[in-house]
């Protein structure tokens, strides 16, 4: 093991595409780290996830060297994972979790609730993660903590997330064709995408399974470059999203009742990566009617940093400990 040391905190980041795992000492040093497949329960199955997180486990101890692993691993255990978006959720999680004996201590979370941690300057802050989906937690000064149902168009969303807006930009593009729409730069951008004739070719390829429905997440890029290009109804669709990020975090900083402090608000997701000045521009202007004060990072951070952090905050590591680890995950 990488200078003999033990692992404390044993920190999760579970998502629809990838999990990641890290080991981490006391005094913040990185034991070990893996990544492997899926965890979402609600992709997967409780028992596709329990699986996900064992390899994770496995392949993270193995990187740190430990050849044959006690467990408990370590004292505390921090899972930070998609799909715990309702209580139930955790009622199904926490036992399976538990049975498995990984750690002495499991705190479960969401995922957004890494992306905060990781991406703020204190143990506090909001963060809003938008990519195929969306969703939005955040944790006040005094600990309290406020999360979000964040179940599409079930839990009330009415933008949820880049799957949206490639869908939209579809309809957009099929709108304008057969004149129930006006005219968009989209009508040629999204077959061009796909290599496809035309708009209505796309729809066949989604409707026969010969494109599979979540590649048209990719066109969330297409529309928002359209957007900073002036394409009206590409703005217009942009403008949606945008307000619905501001919408999550404006209600997390009422519900948290921070709205006169310098709160931050961590942004997250592949979406906030568009060279889309607009879209940006919007969001900022969203928060800040509700919290002029607040600050806006972007995410540049592993979310698996803010497991690990998360990890470190409960057995009370010291500041240098948590500097330590964000340097070494965030190196390169």
């Amino acid at each position: 093991m990488r200078a003999n040391a033990e692992p404390a905190v044993l920190a999760l980041d579970g998502g629809s595409s990838k999990t990641d795992a890290v080991l981490v000492a006391v005094d913040g040093t990185l034991l070990g780290r893996a990544r492997v497949g899926p965890s979402n329960h609600q992709l997967v199955g409780v028992d596709g996830a329990m699986d996900a997180l064992g390899a994770a486990i496995a392949a993270a101890t193995a990187d740190a060297g430990i050849d044959d692993p006690p467990f408990p691993l370590c004292p505390m255990g921090v899972y930070c994972l998609a799909g715990i978006d309702l209580p139930v959720d955790e009622e199904h999680l926490a036992p399976a979790i538990a049975l498995r004996g990984w750690t002495g201590v499991d705190l479960l979370y969401n995922d957004t609730f890494a992306v905060s941690r990781a991406g703020s300057t204190s143990e506090w802050g909001i963060g809003v993660v938008c990519g195929s989906g969306m969703n939005c937690a955040g944790v006040g000064p005094d600990g309290a903590t406020v999360r979000f149902p964040a179940l599409a168009e079930l839990s009330g969303d009415f933008a949820p997330g880049g799957s949206w807006l490639g869908v939209r930009a579809l309809g957009l593009a099929l709108r304008a064709t057969d004149g129930r729409g006006p005219s968009t730069a989209l009508s040629s951008l999204v077959p061009a995408h796909f290599d496809h004739p035309d708009a209505e070719a796309v729809l066949t390829a989604v409707y026969t399974g010969a494109l599979p429905y979540g590649r048209l997440f990719e066109l969330a890029q297409v529309l928002l470059d359209a957007a900073a290009d002036g394409d009206l109804p590409s703005r217009q669709a942009a403008d949606v999203l945008a307000d619905e990020v501001a919408t999550f975090a404006c209600a997390a900083i009422t519900r948290l009742g921070v709205s006169d402090t310098d709160v931050e608000v961590v942004l997250g997701g592949g979406i906030f990566d568009t060279g889309d000045t607009g879209f940006h521009a919007r969001v900022a202007a969203g928060i800040h009617a509700r919290a002029p004060r607040a600050r806006l990072l972007r995410l540049a951070a592993p979310p698996v940093l803010g497991a690990g952090l998360l990890g470190l905050d409960a057995i009370d590591a010291e500041d240098d400990a948590k500097e330590r680890l964000r340097a070494a995950l965030t190196a390169g």
